[in-house]
C-alpha cells in the first residue's frame, strides 16, 4: 500500500498573540494545534485534528477556554467526527489553593452520546508547583445533561475529580497527563489525555498525544471507549 503522510500544516495564531508577543507581561496567553495524516493505496484515509486555547490572567483570577475537533474519514465515509469546548474560571485565595467553575460540552456524531454538557463548581490545589514538575488535583459537583445517538435524553447530578500533570524533560521537551472523570447516577464519563511535547523552532512544537474517552453505561451495540492517536503541530503565543 502506498502511504503518504502530509503532517503538520503550521497553525495561525490568533488575533491575541501578536498583542500578547509585543506586550511584556500580557495577561493572554494561548495555543494552537493542527495535525493531518493521510494514507492511499487499497484505502483511502485520512484523518484531521485542530485545537485551540486562549487564557486570560489578572490579579487572583484566571479564565480560559478551550476547543478542539476531530474528522476521520475512510474512502470518503466519515468514520468519526467529535468536537470539544470548554470554559473555566478559578480564583487564587492561597498560593496553592483555588476555586473554579467550569462549562464543558462534547458532541461526538458516532459515540455512545451525541451531546454531553457539564457544569460544575469546586476546590482545587496545586500538589506540586516546582519548575519541572506541576501537579493540580480538583474535585467539584454540578449537573450535566446528555442525549444519547436514538435522542434519549438524561438530566443527573455528577461529581467531578481530576489532576492534572506536567513534566518539563528539558528547555525543549515536555511531557503531559490530565485525567478527569464525571460521576453520575446514569452513566460515568473518563477522559485521559497524555501528550509529549518537543520544540521545533521558537514557540511551535511538535505534540504527539493518545486520548481515550470512556463511558461506563451506553446504548447497546455501542463501544464504551474510544480513543484518539494525534501528531501535530502545536503554536504558543
Amino acid at each position: 500500500m502506498k502511504l503518504r503522510m502530509l503532517v503538520m500544516v503550521a497553525a495561525l495564531a490568533a488575533p491575541f498573540s501578536s498583542s500578547a508577543q509585543e506586550e511584556p507581561g500580557s495577561p493572554w496567553s494561548g495555543k494552537a494545534t493542527l495535525g493531518y495524516l493521510a494514507t492511499s493505496g487499497n484505502t483511502e484515509n485520512s484523518t484531521l485534528n485542530t485545537g485551540f486555547e486562549i487564557g486570560y490572567k489578572t490579579g487572583a483570577w484566571a479564565h480560559l477556554f478551550e476547543a478542539a475537533a476531530v474528522n476521520a474519514m475512510e474512502n470518503d465515509v466519515t468514520t468519526a467526527e467529535v468536537y470539544d469546548a470548554g470554559w473555566k474560571s478559578e480564583r487564587n485565595f492561597t498560593d496553592h489553593d483555588f476555586v473554579f467553575g467550569r462549562l464543558h460540552w462534547r458532541k461526538d456524531r458516532f459515540g455512545g452520546f451525541d451531546t454531553q454538557f457539564s457544569q460544575t463548581v469546586g476546590y482545587g490545589r496545586r500538589l506540586l508547583d516546582a519548575d519541572r514538575h506541576k501537579l493540580n488535583a480538583e474535585v467539584g459537583a454540578g449537573a450535566r445533561q446528555s442525549e444519547t445517538q436514538l435522542g434519549v435524553k438524561e438530566d443527573e447530578t455528577v461529581l467531578r475529580g481530576g489532576l492534572y500533570y506536567r513534566w518539563l524533560l528539558s528547555e525543549t521537551a515536555e511531557f503531559r497527563q490530565e485525567v478527569t472523570a464525571e460521576s453520575g447516577d446514569e452513566n460515568t464519563y473518563i477522559e485521559s489525555v497524555t501528550a509529549l511535547s518537543a520544540k521545533l523552532l521558537g514557540d511551535l512544537a511538535l505534540v504527539a498525544s493518545y486520548t481515550v474517552k470512556h463511558n461506563t453505561d451506553v446504548p447497546v451495540l455501542t463501544e464504551e471507549t474510544d480513543t484518539y492517536t494525534a501528531l501535530s503541530l502545536e503554536y504558543a503565543f
